[in-house]
């Protein structure tokens, strides 16, 4: 095998299983955030303990373990200053770390760090993040066991339990449909390739440290000389070969605990509908751009859309230029533009000359979003809580356990927490000029406190076939943080390397 080919291979074992599988077959899940009590105890547990790799398995495994450590987390490890040093600033400062981040994210009044459960203050934010998934009726006796095991080394600061809530989020809308597909074959080009199509086929450098991402780079991570690495446990940089790369096969993860207020929301969009339940049901699917069993409000075009297999989602919003069918502002809209480098127009050169210079002035109205590809998010998360039927939040009826809320356990990959979480969070989702908008923000996690410039953002428009928007104001905000750190999901070798004694 030639050293390229080999380069190009991608090593399964050395991947943490969350990356390629999401584990919804393991349909019960915890998330366990720990805190160092004694780094020898806790490097020796970490050595051994019992990861799922990429790799596929037959029959499937009936449980998983993911492991992933928060820059405070990889210190007290005693991982050394100069290689942490060569991880993402945004990870380094944490997700809870400045007013400025906070202004950026959203994370303002009831979203305030000072106010959450967990994460916002440095003495609380966990070192270590353990994820355990299992099969229905085995979760509790493996959970009871990991603690165990690892109790020499760290102090439990929480257990986030999740919900099985059949593939819908509490809100009652299916969930997880819209993901982007990996290109783990790797057949994209190593190059910045202007792309006049919307594709949901990612490169495997969007996701993973020490590949190649939508920009034909390698994003930065801890390089290491030889020295650092004497037993050579870690891989060799693609790009660099004469380094060992810490980085390789790892993946930046962001949990945020998002508390949903779900009688609120249908209270609202049932009192905004005068009380008809059809139009409570358009005007919700309005402000997701799905109706509740998942169609898209554009419809499924079946447009041939590369690495898209999905009939639901099977379409981009190049036929609803103004958001006539599909709101502009709804929420799945403003996570995924499905936009593509350039306007959609005429293949030819002139045609992409006129929209690159800005001379059509439909597609310079179209060019306010930046295209899709450089900020796409891999999610992983988990509902939380008690489901609330539609009919029982308008009648108010509490279930059982709601005094423990109701929610999602938001997590997502990336190689870029900049690029890809806090853009998207902070341009698309808080952004109240998303898309030449104004005035108004997320219809479903907006916090609807005034911005910097003391405009509302508690609106939400619905361009209308005659020409005017339907508006709705005075939304209240129907979603709350409660916790949330960034982590570092490291590969397989490079967890064993931190587990080396320094």
């Amino acid at each position: 095998m030639s050293s390229a080919n080999a380069a190009s291979k991608v090593d399964h074992d050395d991947i943490q299983g969350l990356v390629r599988f999401g584990y919804r077959k393991l349909t019960q899940a915890s998330f366990l955030l720990l805190r160092v009590r004694d780094v020898a105890a806790a490097r020796a547990w970490l050595a051994r303990c019992p990861v799922s790799s990429a790799r596929e398995q037959s029959p499937p495994p009936r449980t998983a373990l993911q492991v992933a450590m928060s820059y405070p987390g990889l210190r007290a490890l005693g991982l050394a200053e100069g290689i942490v040093q060569g991880f993402s600033r945004e990870f380094i400062a944490g997700m809870s770390s400045d007013d400025s981040r906070a202004r950026r994210l959203g994370d303002l009044g009831a979203n305030d760090p000072a106010r959450w459960q967990w994460g916002g203050m440095p003495q609380e934010v966990p070192h270590v993040l353990l994820m355990l998934y299992a099969l229905p009726g085995e979760l509790d006796a493996w959970q009871q066991q990991t603690l165990d095991q690892c109790a020499a080394g760290f102090e439990r600061m929480a257990v986030l339990s999740t919900a099985d809530m059949d593939g819908v989020e509490p809100f009652g809308f299916v969930d997880g449909i819209s993901q982007p597909s990996l290109d783990w074959a790797r057949r994209r080009p190593v190059r910045d390739a202007e792309q006049l199509d919307y594709s949901n086929l990612s490169c495997l450098g969007e996701y993973l440290l020490g590949y190649p991402n939508e920009y034909g780079e390698y994003t930065d991570r801890p390089l290491l000389a030889d020295e650092l690495d004497p037993e050579g446990l870690l891989p060799r940089a693609e790009e660099s070969p004469e380094r060992v790369d810490l980085g390789r096969n790892g993946s930046y993860l962001v949990l945020r605990q998002l508390r949903q207020d779900v009688a609120g929301f249908w209270r609202f969009v049932h009192a905004a509908a005068g009380g008809d339940a059809t139009q409570r049901e358009q005007l919700a699917a309005a402000m997701v751009g799905r109706t509740r069993d998942g169609e898209p409000l554009v419809g499924r075009q079946g447009e041939a859309i590369e690495g898209e297999d999905d009939a639901l989602n099977s379409f981009s919003y190049r036929g609803d230029r103004r958001g006539e069918r599909c709101p502009i502002g709804a929420h799945i809209r403003r996570s995924n533009p499905r936009n593509a480098d350039l306007p959609p127009g005429g293949r030819g050169l002139l045609s992409r000359l006129i929209r690159t210079l800005g001379f059509d002035a439909d597609a310079l109205a179209q060019d306010h979003v930046s295209s899709t590809r450089f900020h796409r998010l891999l999610r992983r998360g988990r509902e939380y809580g008690v489901g609330l039927s539609v009919d029982a939040a308008l009648a108010g009826t509490a279930p059982p356990g709601e005094e423990e809320g109701t929610g999602l356990h938001f997590i997502c990959l990336g190689a870029s927490i900049a690029r890809q979480f806090e853009f998207v969070q902070g341009a698309w989702i808080a952004g109240t000029r998303f898309a030449g908008l104004h005035g108004e923000s997320d219809p479903l996690l907006g916090h609807r406190l005034p911005g910097l410039d003391q405009e509302p953002t508690d609106g939400f428009s619905m361009p209308t076939d005659s020409g005017c928007d339907a508006r709705l104001a005075g939304l209240p905000q129907f979603v709350t943080v409660v916790g949330g750190a960034y982590f570092f999901l490291p590969g397989i070798r490079a967890l064993r390397y931190i587990a080396k004694e320094p």
